[in-house]
C-alpha cells in the first residue's frame, strides 16, 4: 500500500483531572465529603476554613416546590437567609464595691473550663465499645470468689457470644480446664455458671432459650401465675414458638385469659440477653438536603451546616506575585488553582444534588402529602431525563445521600421503586404496595392473621394484580413474620 497523508477531524471525550475529581466528590457521602474537605485543607495552604461566612456559592440555597395541585418545581428559588449573631450584654451600672472579677470570668479560667469539657467529651466519643466479655469481667472484679472458680469463670466468659449464650456446653468447658486445674468435676463448673447467669443482663451464659428464659423468670417469684408460666418454659416452649394456643390450653390447661398473662409475662423476658450490650459502632445519618412546607409550597433546602465553610486564602494568593524565587511562585500559582478546582467541584455537587432533590420532591409530592401508600414508581431514567443528566449521574448522587423530611430521614434512592400494573391499566409503586401490607397486618385479626394469597386476593380487590410470591416477597423484605407466627391471643 502506497504511504500518504490524511486529515481527519473528530471528537473525543477525555476525563479530565477537574472532573475525576468532580465525579468521585459527587459520590461521596457526607461524612466522607467532611474528612475529604479536611484532608484538602492540611495539604493545600491556599484554602481555610471561613468562620464567618456561609460556603459562597453562586447556587440558590433552597429550591420550591409546589403542592399536589401543581407539581411542577417553581424556578424563582429563594436565597436561604442565614443570620447569626453573637451579642454580649453588659450591665450599665456596677456598684462601687465591686470587683472584675464578681462580675467578669478570667478568660483563663473559661479556657481551663471549656479544656476540660472538650477533653472529656472527646473520650466519651472516642471511648472504644464495650463488649459482652468485658461487662461480664468487669461485674467478676467486684465478685468475691476462690480463686479456682475465678478461673473457671474467665473460661466460661470466653465462650460467651454476642447474643449471651455459650458456644460450647459446661462438660466441653469442664474437659478443656481439666488439664489445669487438678481433679475439676462438672458440678464446679455448673455452680460458676449459674453464679454468672445471674449477672447483668440476667440469663446471661445459659447453655439454651430455655434455660435462658427460667433464669430471668426468677425475678417474678412473686406473679400469681409464676408457676404456670414455669411450666409452660420448661416443658411446652416449641408449642409457644409455634403459636400453637390450642395445644398449649390444652397441655397446661389454662383458659384463654390465664394463658394470655401467661404469654405477656414471657414476652417480657429477653431471649438474647447479650443484645442490651450492643459492641457495634454507631452509624450516625445527616441529611443532605432538607424538605419542609412552608405555605402550601414544599421547599428543598441544601444543608449547608453538614459541610465545614471553607475560602481561598487571600493573605497566600497575594504571595504569587510578590514570591522571590520562580520555584514559590509556581508552587503558589498550582495550590491556588488546585484549591479553586476544588471548590468549583463542591459547587457542582451541591447544584447537582438540589437539582435531583428537587426533582424527586415534584415527582413525589403525594408522598410528603398522603403517606406511603400514595408513592408513584420512578426510576433512575425518569429523573435522567428530566434533569438532563445520565443515569449514571443520578445513581451517584442518590446513593449515601439522604433527604430530612416531617416524615423521617430517607435515602434519596428510596424514592425509586418500579411499578406494578393495576386493573385500571395505570401503574402502582412497589413501596406503595408495601405500606399497604403493612397495613393490612397491622389491622389483621389477632387470632386469624391474613395469609398470602389473602392478602394477594384483597390487593387484587383494589386493582392490584400481584402473585402471591410477590407479596411474600414483599412482607419478608418487611421483616414480617409469616401468618402461623403471627398469630396471638385476644
Amino acid at each position: 500500500m502506497k504511504q500518504s497523508l490524511q486529515l481527519k477531524l473528530g471528537q473525543q471525550l477525555t476525563m479530565t483531572p477537574q472532573l475525576q475529581q468532580a465525579i468521585r466528590l459527587l459520590q461521596l457521602s457526607t461524612l466522607d465529603l467532611k474528612q475529604e474537605i479536611h484532608e484538602f485543607l492540611e495539604s493545600n495552604p491556599l484554602l481555610e476554613l471561613d468562620d464567618d461566612e456561609q460556603i459562597h456559592s453562586d447556587i440558590p440555597a433552597s429550591i420550591e416546590s409546589k403542592s399536589a395541585a401543581d407539581t411542577t418545581v417553581d424556578n424563582n428559588s429563594e436565597e436561604a437567609r442565614v443570620e447569626s449573631e453573637w451579642t454580649e450584654s453588659i450591665p450599665e451600672e456596677l456598684s462601687i464595691d465591686s470587683n472584675w472579677d464578681d462580675t467578669y470570668q478570667s478568660s483563663a479560667a473559661v479556657s481551663d473550663h471549656n479544656s476540660y469539657e472538650g477533653d472529656s467529651d472527646f473520650e466519651s466519643r472516642n471511648a472504644p465499645a464495650e463488649s459482652i466479655q468485658d461487662h461480664l469481667i468487669w461485674q467478676l472484679n467486684l465478685t468475691h470468689m476462690s480463686d479456682r472458680d475465678i478461673e473457671i469463670a474467665y473460661a466460661i466468659i470466653e465462650c460467651v457470644q454476642p447474643d449471651g449464650y455459650l458456644s460450647i456446653s459446661p462438660d466441653d468447658i469442664c474437659e478443656s480446664l481439666c488439664t489445669e486445674l487438678e481433679e475439676l468435676e462438672l458440678d464446679e463448673v455448673i455452680a460458676v455458671q449459674h453464679r454468672l447467669q445471674r449477672f447483668d443482663p440476667v440469663g446471661v451464659c445459659s447453655i439454651d432459650l430455655r434455660d435462658c428464659l427460667l433464669v430471668q423468670l426468677e425475678a417474678f417469684q412473686s406473679h400469681p401465675l409464676y408457676k404456670s408460666t414455669h411450666n409452660l418454659i420448661d416443658h411446652y416452649l416449641p408449642l409457644l414458638g409455634n403459636r400453637d394456643f390450642a395445644q398449649l390450653s390444652r397441655k397446661t390447661k389454662l383458659k384463654d385469659e390465664a394463658l394470655k398473662e401467661v404469654v405477656n409475662l414471657i414476652q417480657q423476658l429477653n431471649p438474647r440477653p447479650g443484645s442490651v450490650i450492643d459492641a457495634d459502632d454507631t452509624d450516625y445519618v445527616i441529611p443532605d438536603v432538607t424538605v419542609k412546607k412552608r405555605h402550601d409550597v414544599w421547599q428543598v433546602e441544601l444543608n449547608n451546616d453538614a459541610l465545614p465553610p471553607i475560602k481561598i486564602n487571600e493573605t497566600y494568593s497575594a504571595m504569587a506575585s510578590t514570591a522571590t524565587t520562580a520555584e514559590d511562585a509556581t508552587y503558589i500559582k498550582t495550590s491556588l488553582q488546585e484549591a479553586k478546582w476544588f471548590m468549583k467541584s463542591l459547587q457542582s455537587r451541591n447544584e447537582t444534588l438540589l437539582k435531583v432533590a428537587s426533582c424527586i420532591v415534584s415527582r413525589q409530592i403525594d408522598f410528603f402529602e398522603l403517606g406511603e401508600e400514595a408513592m408513584k414508581p420512578m426510576v433512575l431514567h425518569d429523573v435522567a431525563e428530566e434533569v438532563g443528566m445520565h443515569e449514571s449521574t443520578i445513581s451517584r448522587v442518590t446513593t449515601q445521600k439522604y433527604m430530612h423530611t416531617p416524615k423521617g430521614i430517607f435515602e434519596l434512592k428510596y424514592f425509586f421503586s418500579s411499578h406494578v400494573n393495576t386493573a385500571s391499566g395505570g401503574e402502582c409503586s412497589s413501596t406503595a404496595i408495601r405500606a399497604m401490607i403493612k397495613k393490612l397486618v397491622s389491622d389483621e385479626p389477632a387470632k386469624k392473621p391474613l395469609s398470602d394469597n389473602k392478602l394477594a386476593a384483597i390487593l387484587a380487590d383494589q386493582g392490584i394484580q400481584v402473585a402471591r410470591r410477590t407479596v411474600a416477597k414483599y412482607r419478608e423484605a418487611m421483616n414480617i413474620p409469616p401468618s402461623n407466627e403471627r398469630k396471638r391471643l385476644i
